[in-house]
């Protein structure tokens, strides 16, 4: 009796080792990046530190909320930072030409639907894979915004410009901590993915669709809606950030706004845990994902080493992330 304990512990404890080690081996690269940077900044558990990384990481992070979708279901989005570009540089003049940031919003929530529902199609109806729809939709969308905006920036009226950065550098007061609406909103876009990634029959069928699509066609569910879903909720989390983008910096560079945003997406979503092949990811291990690329941003601030190194370590991660779950699958 007690040897079949034993070997019940033994097997417990193997169990939840193989789980930390795989699918929450996230968890652990997160711990050891916190213990990392706070031994290399000594400020690192300042809530201005804290709060500064939820702002930083709040516009890839949104993103990166509808790319886990996209990639669990199979797929994979190039075009999101043309999109945050194209959507905050024409968001910009209608917040001139009407004053109002609701109007703002709602059109750039529309106008992120929109290109998500483009992307759709090309994909479901053109039959073209992800990659290439998502090429030519970065293409047009480059394109456009910089011949609407003569290669330079698109700018917010002078007396618009306090009440609308506002969105950007304002928070809600508790006490002497300042929580920043970015930060909010950030929360707020992970609770809600999360919920519906794990109590919706979209997010069920996403996985569904990503991790075989003829079982998922063959057991009823409308696998050319979950693809269409997915891209346009991408979309509009695109339009949020284009917004937000837009508040930040009062301006949108035509040329240069958001580049290589659409890696950091991937990267974040990549360390997460989410599978690039499709069929599993966690929306929690995504928030953590951003948080770290952010973190190591950190460390290697504090280590004086040059940002125009991000690509490459976006790349980095990636690359490191699929081979090990390459590594896992040849496990299991």
């Amino acid at each position: 009796m007690e040897k079949m304990e034993t070997r019940l512990n033994a097997n417990s404890a193997k169990t939840i080792g193989r789980a930390l080690t795989t699918e929450y081996s996230f968890v652990l690269s997160f711990i050891l990046l916190v213990i990392i940077g706070s031994v290399v900044n000594k400020n690192f558990f300042t809530w201005s530190n804290i709060s500064n990384l939820f702002v930083q990481g709040s516009m890839v992070g949104l993103i990166a909320m509808g790319m886990t979708m996209v990639i669990g279901a199979g797929m994979i989005d190039i075009s999101v930072g043309a999109q945050v570009a194209i959507i905050g540089g024409f968001g910009i003049t209608v917040l001139n030409s009407t004053g109002s940031v609701f109007v703002m919003l709602l059109f750039c929530l529309a106008f992120g639907l929109f290109i998500g529902l483009i992307n759709g199609l090309l994909v479901t109806k053109g039959g073209i894979p992800s990659m290439v729809a998502t090429l030519a939709s970065m293409s047009a969308c480059r394109a456009i915004v910089n011949y609407y905006g003569a290669g330079g920036p698109f700018t917010v009226r002078k007396d618009l410009y306090d009440h609308f950065r506002m969105l950007s550098v304002g928070g809600l007061k508790i006490g002497s901590f300042k929580i920043p609406y970015l930060m909010i909103i950030f929360v707020a876009a992970v609770i809600i993915f999360d919920i519906v990634m794990k109590k919706t029959k979209l997010g069920k069928h996403t996985f569904a669709v990503g991790s075989n699509e003829k079982s998922a066609r063959l057991s009823g569910i409308h696998v050319d809606g979950v693809k269409i879903a997915t891209f346009m909720l991408t979309g509009a989390m695109c339009g949020l950030a284009g917004l937000i983008y837009a508040s930040r910096m009062t301006a949108v560079a035509s040329a240069s706004a958001a580049m290589g945003w659409e890696m950091d997406a991937i990267a974040a979503v990549a360390i997460g845990g989410t599978a690039m092949s499709g069929g599993r990811g966690k929306i929690f291990g995504t928030f953590l994902g951003v948080l770290m690329f952010k973190i190591i941003s950190n460390i290697l601030t504090a280590a004086n080493v040059s940002s125009y190194l991000n690509g490459a370590i976006s790349a980095a991660i990636i690359v490191l992330a699929v081979l090990l779950q390459n590594f896992q699958n040849k496990r299991h």
